[in-house]
Order: structure tokens, then C-alpha cells, then sequence
């Protein structure tokens, strides 16, 4: 079983900054790609961020462009979502998903993921 545990999230003002984590642990599987999706109350779960575990090439929504970024530590099989210059608009639950099917691109469907995190709370007051 592969479990991913997320950490990072808390309450932060506008304009500040947090760093989220996701851990890959138990099973072993090849790591294809990640991505961080979040969902906001009474709202779809999007992908804001997305990486390729072997190219390393990433996807940004619009939204985060310039200030989330996505990095991966191979070595710890980890992912990280570095978010700067935070709005109340991206208050919301944190997941990180993990893909262990091969595949060359970055995804950002939820179906195409294989595991996900429990999720961690990010709330931006005003």
C-alpha cells in the first residue's frame, strides 16, 4: 500500500508564504508523475501544479502562475508546492496525488492519478 502524507499547511495572512510536502511511504512504486490539486468549499478539486518525476517538466494554472512552484527531491520521493504572494482566493484543502503509470507528460485529470494524500488545510486571511 502507498501512503502519501502531506504537511505544511496552516493559516497564513495575504501575501505570505507556505511550503507544502508530500511524502511517498509504504510500497514502493516508480514515481511517474505528481501533482498538488486543491478544493475550496462548494467547489470542483482543480490541479494547481503538476510535475513529471523523469523530465522534471511542469504545469502551472493560471491562477498560481509566478507564485506556486513544484519541485520534486527524487531521492526522498517527495514533492513540494512552494506558495508565495498568497491570496484569500487560494484558501482551500491541499492534495497531493501521485502517479505510478508510466507515462512522458505531465497530467493534471484527477483520473489520472493513482494515490492520494488526506489533504492539508491552507486558509489566506485578508
Amino acid at each position: 500500500q502507498v501512503q502519501l502524507v502531506e504537511s505544511g499547511g496552516g493559516l497564513v495572512q495575504a501575501g505570505g508564504s507556505l511550503r507544502l510536502s508530500c511524502a511517498a511511504s509504504g510500497r514502493t512504486f516508480s514515481s511517474y508523475a505528481m501533482g498538488w490539486f486543491r478544493q475550496a468549499p462548494g467547489k470542483e478539486r482543480v490541479c494547481v501544479a503538476a510535475i513529471n518525476w523523469s523530465t522534471g517538466s511542469t504545469v502551472y494554472a493560471d491562477s498560481v502562475k509566478g507564485r506556486f512552484t513544484i519541485s520534486r527531491d527524487n531521492a526522498k520521493n517527495t514533492v513540494y508546492l512552494q506558495m508565495n504572494s498568497l491570496k484569500p482566493e487560494d484558501t482551500a484543502a491541499y492534495y497531493c496525488a501521485r502517479r505510478v503509470r508510466a507515462t512522458m507528460r505531465v497530467v493534471t485529470m484527477e483520473y489520472e492519478y493513482d494515490y492520494w494524500g488526506q489533504g492539508t488545510q491552507v486558509t489566506v486571511s485578508s
